[in-house]
């Protein structure tokens, strides 16, 4: 595995070992930064986070801090080692369990522009209820939360859905919190604008 963009661009990082852990592979984690755009100056939580390798390429990228989390003791070691390797100082690494993480940002009032779901595969359906109760407590509006899962496995959370793709067997979904309308008024005042440069332009 390497860090594909920014800063640490070519870094190999390490990954847990074993089958508990699934690595986002390089070529998704790709895909997934193309489709993300840029990322600079987000606040970043990775909620299953095995190698940190999101949340590490979200920060090469300019992402101003990060969170990574795992509940288990060879991802939370493996994670360290990444950081220090990668010499990043605005990321912390805690061995928590997801959900305690959710409900502790939700209680100090932590929100973030980016959160990563990235569970072992099949265990989705068993979490989504608590994802949909305590994930829009801790993200921006406008934040994005990025879903990866099995191709076969439905996911749905209470935020609008902006993009799924199938890569081979992993499937990746993002959805948008709600920005209060921001970006649809946003694109009016871009078409409105548009209109008045054409009736100058025309003479009208």
């Amino acid at each position: 595995m390497r860090i594909i963009a920014g800063t640490c661009k070519g870094t190999i990082i390490a990954a847990p070992k074993g089958s508990h852990t699934r690595p986002t592979a390089d070529k998704v984690r790709g895909a997934i930064f193309n489709m993300l755009g840029d990322v600079s100056g987000l606040t970043v939580l990775d909620l299953f986070a095995g190698s940190g390798a999101l949340g590490l390429e979200a920060l090469s990228r300019g992402a101003a801090a990060a969170v990574l989390a795992d509940s288990g003791v060879a991802a939370a070691a493996v994670i360290q080692k990444n950081i220090a390797k990668l010499r990043m100082e605005n990321v912390r690494m805690t061995r928590r369990d997801y959900l305690q993480i959710l409900k502790q940002a939700a209680k100090k009032g932590e929100r973030y522009d980016l959160i990563f779901v990235d569970p072992p595969y099949k265990m989705h359906r068993v979490i989504e209820p608590q994802l949909s109760r305590w994930l829009p407590k801790v993200i921006t509006a406008g934040g994005r939360v990025i879903v990866e899962s099995d191709s076969r496995e439905e996911v749905t959370l209470p935020f609008e859905p902006i993009t799924d793709k199938v890569y081979g067997d992993t499937r990746v979904r993002i959805f948008m919190a709600d920005d209060g309308g921001e970006k649809r008024k946003s694109s009016e005042r871009r078409i409105d604008g548009a209109r008045r440069k054409e009736e100058i332009d025309s003479g009208e």
